[in-house]
């Protein structure tokens, strides 16, 4: 008896969903949240299986009933200890080989959509979905190769990379961003066809105002009328805290105020280098909920980030009452409006300082009100049913008509009634 007839799921009618990312670290970010509430719903919602391959410290297959998770040993990336390189494409296409998935989604554009490309040749009822996660040709080419080369090189490299993404994508059978200036708008001028968008989704019911702390307030010493202000996320150039900290520092010292930067990255060590003691740094902190008590007991949440393709961090923030003074570009466009906080120009620490003094001197209550009203829109629930109510059940329909005579299957819904 062959394999398609023992254990691959389509002998029982279900199909297999696999995720396949470099960017997956063990000790949080958007990705790995992502993916472990898309495993939570098709194990509580769906008669399917879902198979991770992400990058790991070895090689190895973990099979738990419907859940597997394949890990293949990959070096860290320099800089970011956290995260891992998955170069092994032939590894890749071992493990789609072995687990056979009906539909691969991925989330970066670098060499492993090439893998499940070729994986796909092989099987061509095998559908494909990707997801703009990055910016990656603004991020890690156009902006860097200019600090170095001049802005002339980096717009010509970032035009190529962009070019190669327009390319690339256009072979998947779906194509979705996170939110409409954060990468769909872009693709859709780049010639991709039938760009969706799917939000992410924010654990609303783990933030809110009713968890400020006043313990923990006193214990970084600020009184009920000082500010705290509050970012969370890696500190690297991309996530541009350092440009934060000027725009911190800049601020009349009668104010009162500290800064608090949630994570971890290459800048700790020159934002220490300040000696100020009014920046806090504790740190990656542990969990959700110590999460949400930063958060809610802060009164603005900053950010500089220039490329969010969702903003998972500002939903959070909203969601636990802050204002948000960010920068207008990316997803941060359609997050923030004039009534749930202030968007400055990209890399200007002087009008940053300002926004954030137009929001301690305004209506907080109001600005708090209206964010964490926009925040109750994205949820998981939302998001789950748009991917397999709507964008998977289009990427099947598509590669059906690419495969005429295929055997998908068609006996199982993608969502249960």
């Amino acid at each position: 008896m062959s394999r398609d007839e023992t254990d691959h799921p389509r002998a029982f009618g279900a199909r297999t969903i696999c995720d396949l990312t470099q960017s997956w670290s063990d000790v949080g970010g958007g990705v790995r949240t992502y993916l472990l509430h898309k495993r939570r719903h098709i194990l509580e919602a769906t008669p399917h299986r879902h198979l991770m391959i992400i990058p790991g410290a070895r090689d190895e297959a973990i099979e738990e009933d419907r859940a597997v998770t394949v890990t293949i040993r990959s070096p860290r990336v320099p800089g970011s200890p956290h995260y891992r390189l998955l170069l092994r494409n032939g590894a890749v296409r071992r493990a789609l080989e072995r687990f056979r998935p009906d539909l691969i989604e991925c989330q970066d554009a670098y060499n492993l959509p090439w893998a499940a490309i070729a994986h796909r040749k092989r099987f061509r009822d095998t559908a494909l979905v990707a997801v703009y996660m990055t910016d990656f040709p603004t991020v890690y080419v156009a902006r860097p190769v200019s600090k170095v080369l001049g802005s002339s090189a980096g717009n010509l490299l970032g035009r190529l990379c962009y070019s190669y993404a327009a390319r690339l994508y256009r072979r998947f059978d779906a194509v979705f961003a996170l939110s409409e200036n954060g990468g769909a708008a872009k693709l859709r001028s780049l010639g991709v066809p039938e760009v969706d968008v799917v939000p992410l989704g924010v654990e609303i019911g783990e933030f809110g105002s009713n968890r400020r702390d006043p313990r923990l307030r006193r214990k970084l010493g600020l009184a009920d009328d000082q500010p705290l202000l509050i970012y969370v996320g890696r500190l690297d150039l991309e996530k541009k805290p350092d440009v934060v900290v000027e725009a911190f520092r800049s601020l009349p010292k009668e104010l009162g105020a500290k800064l608090a930067l949630i994570g971890e990255g290459p800048l700790r060590e020159q934002i220490a280098s300040h000696g100020d003691e009014r920046i806090i740094m504790p740190g990656y902190v542990n969990g959700r909920p110590e999460l949400s008590r930063w958060l809610a007991s802060a009164d603005v949440y900053v950010s500089a980030m220039a490329d969010e393709t969702f903003g998972i961090s500002i939903i959070e923030a909203q969601a636990s009452g802050l204002p948000v003074v960010g920068v207008a570009a990316g997803a941060m466009i359609d997050r923030v409006t004039s009534a749930t906080g202030r968007l400055g120009p990209v890399g200007d620490s002087a009008a940053m300082a300002e926004n954030i003094l137009a929001v301690l001197n305004g209506d907080r209550r109001a600005l708090a009100d209206r964010a964490r009203a926009e925040a109750l829109q994205f949820s998981w629930d939302r998001s789950m049913e748009a991917l397999f109510g709507r964008l998977y059940p289009a990427a099947f329909a598509r590669r059906a008509e690419a495969v005429p005579s295929g055997a998908l299957p068609t006996s199982a819904p993608l969502v249960r009634a």
